[in-house]
């Protein structure tokens, strides 16, 4: 389906699904992935990025052994941005390595930065023209939920025999 995707990652567990997310997508369609990673320019920082130089190298470096781990093709590269032109900067390293899509991990951010539309990922769909996939984000263990009163209800009455099973 798709012949060259972009992994954009970040250092957060988001990044990690995203990740696997690209290893399945280029494995099932035998596609190379280019992982980039930027490194943020801290806003007032005076020249301080939010990672050292190596910790970011060892971000898309891990990356890049996952995937090759899965028989994909793999290239990276690091680069410094700020939080107003990473979308742009993103896209450009597309265009440049001739990628037919975007990979990206999702945050599921809510409340005033999803009503805005101020996300990297909606940056993204509005600067690119190429189609922007976003990996789901990892799941959240032990979140309550209304339903999970219920659950803990069902749990309880089950006996130690059924619960080893």
């Amino acid at each position: 389906m798709f012949e060259r995707i972009l992994l954009a990652i970040d250092e957060t567990p988001a990044g990690e699904v995203a990740v696997s997310f690209a290893t399945a997508m280029a494995r099932d369609g035998r596609a190379s992935v280019h992982v980039v990673h930027a490194n943020l320019w801290l806003v007032g920082g005076r020249g301080v990025t939010v990672e050292t130089r190596d910790q970011a190298a060892r971000v898309v470096g891990g990356a890049a052994a996952q995937l090759q781990a899965a028989g994909v093709e793999v290239s990276s590269e690091l680069f410094t941005a700020t939080m107003f032109d990473l979308a742009t900067r993103i896209v450009d390293v597309a265009e440049r390595e001739g990628c037919d899509t975007l990979v990206i991990g999702s945050h599921r951010r809510r409340r005033l930065s999803r009503i805005t539309g101020r996300g990297v990922r909606e940056r993204l769909i509005r600067a690119s023209a190429l189609p922007v996939v976003t990996a789901p984000p990892p799941l959240k263990v032990g979140r309550r939920r209304r339903g999970s009163v219920e659950i803990d209800r069902l749990a309880r009455a089950m006996s130690p025999a059924d619960l080893r099973r």
